[in-house]
């Protein structure tokens, strides 16, 4: 009988150290990760449109 709670009390401290890794929502952190990519690529664009604004400025100085 003693042998039986050991178990039973090892079964439930081990189930309850799992619980986190149970509760995380993956369809949460799957819709998180296109935003997130979605949002790097908006940046990239803003900043090569930006650069390639500051190169034609430059070139557009150097012939005036």
């Amino acid at each position: 009988m003693k042998k039986l709670l050991t178990l039973l009390f090892t079964f439930a401290l081990a189930f309850s150290l799992t619980m986190p890794a149970f509760a995380q929502d993956a369809a949460a952190g799957q819709e998180a990760a296109p935003k997130a990519e979605k949002k790097k690529k908006e940046k990239k664009a803003k900043k090569e449109k930006k650069s390639k604004k500051e190169k034609k400025d430059e070139m557009g100085g150097e012939t005036k």
